[in-house]
């Protein structure tokens, strides 16, 4: 079975718990599933981030949540040779929600988000595609989760790219 088929599977599993009444994630996962994160630089956190908004609100949809943590292993394996991030970023570390970037508000924010979770170094109380990043690319062009990270991959440090990407 491909990672992307373990994944969709474990989700399904996760949210076959989470629907049942246990929302303690930590008791969710087996040595099988540790591996894949390990496989893939995932979290166990952040992945339970995706099952519970798609439980509690219905997005990210299994799919999208695949597509982001696609972009994350991609990045993994090509940019950081399968090495974990060594830091993590911080709620401290992160611009507010009422940051702007060349008057567009909350870009600062997702972007130093987006940029974290590529590196695989979001705190486990950050979470890339919450509902306030959903709602900002849903105001700006609709952009997809996945491919917003693969734009903040794409620019290299250049967040201008990026702001010409999202008032495209």
């Amino acid at each position: 079975m491909t990672w992307n088929d373990r994944f969709l599977d474990l989700f399904d599993r996760c949210v076959k718990f989470y629907q049942s009444g246990d929302k303690d994630f930590t008791g969710y996962y087996d040595a099988s599933d540790s591996a894949l994160f390990a496989e893939i630089g995932y979290k166990p956190r952040e992945f339970f981030d995706f099952v519970e908004d798609f439980c509690e609100e219905g997005a990210p949809s299994p799919s999208t949540a695949l597509l982001v943590a696609a972009a994350r292993r991609d990045y993994f394996e090509v940019v950081m040779k399968g090495k974990l991030g060594e830091k993590e970023l911080t709620r401290d570390d992160i611009p507010t929600f009422g940051d702007e970037l060349d008057g567009v508000v909350y870009l600062p924010r997702i972007l130093a988000k987006a940029k974290a979770k590529l590196r695989g170094e979001l705190d486990p109380d950050l979470m890339y595609g919450c509902g306030g990043d959903r709602a900002f690319l849903e105001r700006n062009g609709d952009h997809h989760m996945s491919d917003f990270l693969r734009q903040v991959w794409a620019a290299d440090g250049d967040d201008s790219k990026v702001l010409a990407w999202i008032r495209s």
